[in-house]
């Protein structure tokens, strides 16, 4: 694996900072992102980087989107304005490690550092390199995870019988016209053919009509016809 970035001995390092809270109130008070502030501007002291600019966001913390200052701090980054990426604590970045772990891979693609002061996550050092890379597999042990309890709820749903994915739709024209060629004889293969030939899609976006969608197809028309069943009403009639 390639470095995140390499270091060259007597050349101060370019960081840009990025701080956040997670209301209006809070940022309107400042109190919150003053001590995240000097956490960072003591750092870059302590280490002799160059603070190019520190980045500020109100918003939650749940999700990477919808926050200017991380993507103007990002931009930045990519742009080659600085070559490291400084937060005070983990949290202020994102709550969720797969969201940290997806930036800390687009930082060693695009060639910058991130730096986490409360962790000890550092991608200039082998030490918080290695911190990072704990990260990471624990980000990926999540995301097996959940895949693992979405793949067991699926299976929930299957055997009792719930059907899954997008519902299939049919316009009312389109099962009109399948039961009209129905009540003239056709079979259902010559049906399907004469739907294919005029590209006339299928209740799931498909272009090939098999006999077994006519079928559904005729089943569903039939039962938008007669409605839905009536219940058994109790008691003696």
């Amino acid at each position: 694996m390639e470095p995140f970035v390499v270091v060259v001995l007597g050349v101060p390092l370019t960081v840009v900072g990025y701080v956040r809270v997670s209301t209006d109130e809070q940022f309107d008070s400042g109190a919150g992102l003053e001590a995240q502030r000097r956490a960072i501007r003591d750092e870059c002291q302590r280490r002799g980087w160059r603070l190019a600019d520190i980045y500020e966001d109100a918003a939650s913390g749940r999700a990477l989107t919808g926050r200017s200052g991380l993507k103007a701090a990002l931009a930045a980054l990519d742009g080659r304005v600085a070559t490291a990426l400084v937060i005070a604590k983990l949290d202020r970045l994102s709550r969720s490690l797969l969201d940290f772990a997806a930036l800390m891979e687009r930082g060693r693609r695009a060639g910058w550092a991130l730096v986490a002061l409360d962790l000890g996550v550092d991608t200039t050092t082998p030490s918080g390199e290695m911190m990072a890379n704990v990260l990471a597999v624990f980000a990926q042990f999540e995301r097996r995870l959940i895949g693992q309890r979405t793949r067991e709820a699926l299976a929930v749903k299957r055997s009792q019988g719930v059907q899954l994915g997008r519902p299939p739709t049919l316009s009312d024209a389109t099962l009109r016209r399948i039961g009209r060629h129905r009540l003239r004889g056709e079979t259902l293969a010559a049906i399907a053919a004469r739907l294919d030939q005029d590209g006339v899609p299928t209740a799931h976006g498909g272009r090939r009509w098999h006999v077994s969608a006519v079928q559904s197809a005729l089943e569903r028309g039939a039962r938008a016809v007669s409605g839905p069943p009536r219940r058994k009403e109790s008691g003696r009639q």
